[in-house]
């Protein structure tokens, strides 16, 4: 399983943890543990990861964060955790008094399900009040899984991340203020775009009838990529499909038909399965006595089989030791009924 499978499987899992967690200890331990196991650091290992690390201020002495992952006995990253339903709040936090006093280059404040990375981009040695890099794990996007990756033990470089804390952070922030222009836009925003526009001086009724025209604008702008991504995805796609289709060996080609019956219970197989493995992966394989569905196209991982007569409808499936057995459905769309098991047949293989 490699990383952006691991990291979307654990998001599942905290989703399902959370009505359990309690209590900060229990978020550290059904959360913040796992979450460190994921990028690679060995959280039983008190020279990789430190419990309790402590950090002195001053005369105050004793003063401890909740973890510090460690490189060369020295402290790269200090960690402090809440309990999931508390605000992270830095300025209520022992990381933004601590981390100065630490070689920490770096400081991660989390609850379990929101996770915000801390650098020195401003001040050096005083952590900035604005994380550099944050996400939710429960929404988590690919690109933020890239970013994410970069924390792993094995990829993790100093000198690397630091380089790019300062083009992420104002990466970020220069998202946000766009996605504010474009659902609210602003007289400068809106001026902008009239000056370009208007043949004449942008008077104030100028401004206020070119505002709802730009938000339009970029509405549509939106909507008209989401549509042509949408199209070309469904495009791909479907020509798959035919592909798998078409290239499915067939022991002859005079005695099997492939109907559509089959073709329509392929793909509700390919639906059910979506969430859990790459749809790429599932193959039709048409035979004189059944329709085979299987991973990979290797006929020792099948997923089910399809018993399809005029007169009678019928899926084969299979337990974890390969025996199968046959349902019979009153319509395709009872194949949903056995999503569960179809699910664990994959997850088996």
């Amino acid at each position: 399983m490699d990383f952006k499978d691991e990291i979307r499987q654990f998001a599942k899992r905290v989703d399902r943890l959370l009505p359990q967690i309690k209590t900060e200890e229990a978020t550290k331990t059904s959360l913040v543990m796992p979450f460190l196991k994921i990028l690679g650091y060995d959280v039983f290992d008190p020279f990789e990861v430190q419990p309790e690390f402590i950090a002195d201020i001053g005369i105050k002495k004793g003063e401890k964060v909740d973890y510090a992952i460690l490189r060369d006995d020295k402290p790269v990253i200090l960690i402090e955790c809440k309990h999931y339903a508390d605000g992270l709040d830095p300025h209520n936090s022992q990381l933004f008094r601590y981390f100065h006093t630490t070689e920490a280059k770096f400081g991660l404040l989390t609850n379990g399900v929101e996770y915000r990375f801390y650098t020195d981009l401003v001040t050096p040695n005083k952590m900035d009040e604005k994380p550099f890099f944050e996400f939710k794990i429960m929404d988590i996007k690919d690109n933020e899984v890239s970013e994410l990756r970069k924390f792993h033990k094995t990829e993790f470089d100093l000198e690397s991340i630091s380089s790019v804390a300062s083009e992420l952070k104002y990466f970020n922030e220069l998202t946000i203020l766009a996605m504010g222009e474009m659902q609210n836009p602003s007289d400068d925003f809106v001026r902008f775009f009239a000056k370009q526009a208007y043949p004449s001086v942008v008077t104030a009724k100028v401004l206020e009838q070119f505002t709802p025209l730009v938000k339009r604008v970029f509405t549509q702008i939106v909507n008209d990529q989401i549509a042509e991504r949408l199209k070309s995805a469904l495009k791909k796609e479907t020509e798959a499909e035919e592909k798998n289709i078409a290239t499915a060996p067939v022991e002859s080609e005079a005695l099997i038909v492939t109907t559509e019956e089959e073709i329509e219970g392929y793909l509700i197989i390919k639906s059910i399965l979506r969430k859990e493995i790459e749809v790429g992966r599932v193959f039709m394989r048409d035979n004189q006595s059944y329709c085979g569905i299987l991973l990979d196209d290797n006929n020792r991982k099948p997923i089910c089989r399809f018993y399809f007569t005029p007169n009678r409808l019928r899926i084969g499936l299979f337990d974890k030791d390969k025996k199968e057995v046959k349902y019979d459905l009153d319509s395709l769309d009872d194949i949903y009924k056995y999503s569960e098991q179809i699910v664990e047949t994959v997850i088996n293989y």
